[in-house]
């Protein structure tokens, strides 16, 4: 015992971490080694998930068929992808998008898209002439689809055009038609010019194609292009309807605009109705101009009849003959001018039937104006006007208080509502403006919890997997790693050894007895309680010094 107490302790060098790992005991080992690979899974997991690609649309709105060849190919050219809400789309990475949309477009994909005049770069050997002709017919149609597709209404179309098989030795040769069937966008519609622009463009672009040779129909069967037929009455258009809305609604701002200054804004409500006249109206008139002088007038048509007669008859008084029993030829006396009796024109012929007879018969052209006039101005027939004007809000006494209009504000208002929208009372228009109190309703409180609400859902799937992923790691951090670290820095307790350093500090030595200090003397110590304090110091300083050298001690290399 007391070649162990005068032995040198010199402290060691401070133990590596390999020295320290092996002193843990087996389940300290196995703690420290799993919270270690968690920890580093969850670093992995936020680093990759972090990095998550931003994903865009490749195609939509794919039928089955389409969809399901475009994941297969995707999954052969090891693309991600993902499906949009509904299934209706599909996803990719966006820098790869043009790149896969591409590849894709190369192998001939989706299938359900339009194809033009690039089918007849694929003519095989051995085609026949019925062959040639349905790839054009396939061709031209898919071009006319592309054009109207480009239009802005429009989301798909499909085009159908019958063109007959032109031979000479028909007589009467069969004239094209087509048929062109439009989905529109929702809330989109086909205005009347629209519609004359898919029927000209269908027209102009197949050869012989009247534009009455070509229908247009909507997604629900309804015929677009029906044109109106011959003597059927006027119905409702919807060009017309759209002129009604435009004019009332112009006047409804012009009213709004003219009043919203003096009453502010919101207090003011407005509403126009336009009665139009969309009739049509073909007036002709006929005007007869009184007869004019033979100079001015042109002359339609002149007949000159002229006769001789060699035989002379002094005894003869009369025109003989058949002649006598015709009725008299018109006059030749001018239009204006002053015409000659029956018996005067009688003595002349009669002076003149032995020798010589001329008629001639002149007509001239009848001064007539014919007017045609057609009228379709679409001129308004009636404006009616209803206004309500809301009461006159003041500060009295720190209190907002309403207050109707006067009656001369009233009556400024009303005249100021007849010239904006053009009043006219010969036409029937009126004006209506009233005054009242508007009803502001009372808003509902949202009695929705604030975990409930949208904006708290949102924000906590968003930081759902960042926090989560943090706790996560605090949890390994503080229950797997921070104990084994903690037990590094700790030295392994050795009982036997401890247990001979306690017992080196209890035993107490047996000496002889010696008398009795006397009172107030100090105590001599003596130098087996000098050893032993100066183990006591060591131990307490260098703890594992003194269990190395117990250790060495018990096991027997220290003599």
């Amino acid at each position: 015992m007391s070649a162990v107490v005068e032995a040198p302790l010199n402290s060691p060098a401070s133990p590596t971490w390999l020295q320290r790992l092996s002193t843990l005991d087996r389940a300290q080992r196995m703690r420290l080694g799993v919270g270690v690979v968690l920890l580093v899974a969850a670093a992995i997991a936020a680093v990759v998930l972090g990095r998550q690609p931003d994903y865009r649309v490749l195609f939509s709105n794919l039928s089955d068929k389409d969809g399901g060849a475009i994941v297969a190919q995707l999954s052969q050219m090891n693309v991600p992808y993902k499906h949009g809400d509904g299934g209706g789309a599909i996803l990719v990475p966006a820098d790869r998008v043009h790149d896969v949309r591409l590849r894709l477009a190369s192998q001939g994909l989706p299938k359900g898209s339009v194809s033009g005049f690039e089918l007849m770069e694929a003519n095989r050997f051995g085609m026949t002439q019925f062959q040639e002709r349905l790839n054009f017919q396939r061709g031209l149609e898919g071009e006319l689809t592309r054009s109207i597709q480009a239009l802005s209404s429009v989301q798909s179309a499909r085009v159908h055009l019958a063109l007959p098989n032109q031979n000479g030795f028909f007589r009467e040769q069969q004239k094209p038609s087509a048929s062109v069937l439009v989905s529109l966008y929702p809330g989109r519609v086909l205005d009347r010019a629209q519609l004359a622009g898919i029927v000209h463009l269908v027209a102009s672009s197949v050869p012989e194609l009247a534009p009455s040779a070509v229908s247009v129909l909507d997604d629900s069967g309804k015929l677009l292009s029906q044109s109106p037929e011959p003597g059927a009455g006027n119905g409702v258009d919807a060009q017309q309807l759209q002129y009604v809305q435009q004019i009332e609604q112009q006047y409804t701002r012009r009213i709004m605009e003219i009043l919203e200054p003096v009453v502010g804004r919101n207090n003011v409500k407005a509403q126009v109705t336009a009665e139009l006249d969309f009739s049509q109206t073909d007036f002709t008139s006929e005007q007869y101009r009184p007869n004019q002088t033979p100079d001015a007038t042109a002359i339609r048509s002149q007949q000159v009849l002229e006769s001789r007669d060699s035989s002379s008859s002094t005894s003869a008084t009369g025109t003989v003959g058949a002649v006598a029993n015709q009725p008299p030829a018109p006059s030749s006396a001018p239009i204006n001018g002053p015409g000659q009796t029956p018996a005067a024109a009688g003595q002349q012929g009669g002076a003149e039937a032995g020798s010589t007879k001329r008629e001639s018969t002149t007509n001239y052209e009848v001064d007539k104006t014919v007017r045609v006039t057609r009228g379709n101005n679409w001129a308004v027939k009636r404006v009616s006007a209803a206004v309500v004007v809301n009461y006159q809000s003041s500060e009295e006494k720190g209190k907002t208080v309403t207050k109707a209009l006067t009656p001369e504000q009233v009556e400024q208002m009303t005249a100021l509502v007849r010239e904006t929208i053009g009043y006219n009372k010969e036409r029937g228009d009126s004006v209506n403006l009233m005054n009242a109190p508007f009803q502001v309703e009372a808003q509902q409180a949202d009695n929705t919890p604030l975990w409930k609400q949208p904006e708290t859902v949102a924000l906590a799937r968003s930081l759902a997997w960042p926090v989560g992923m943090s706790l996560f790691a605090a949890l390994v951090l503080l229950g797997l790693v921070r104990p084994a670290l903690k037990a590094l820095g700790q030295p392994k307790e050795i009982p036997m050894a401890g247990a001979q350093l306690n017992a080196l500090e209890a035993e107490t030595p047996q000496r002889p007895a010696l008398p009795a200090p006397k009172q107030g003397e100090p105590v001599p110590a003596t130098p087996e309680e000098l050893r032993l304090e100066e183990a006591r110091v060591l131990a307490r300083q260098n703890p594992m010094a003194v269990a190395n050298i117990v250790k060495n001690w018990v096991n027997g290399d220290i003599s």
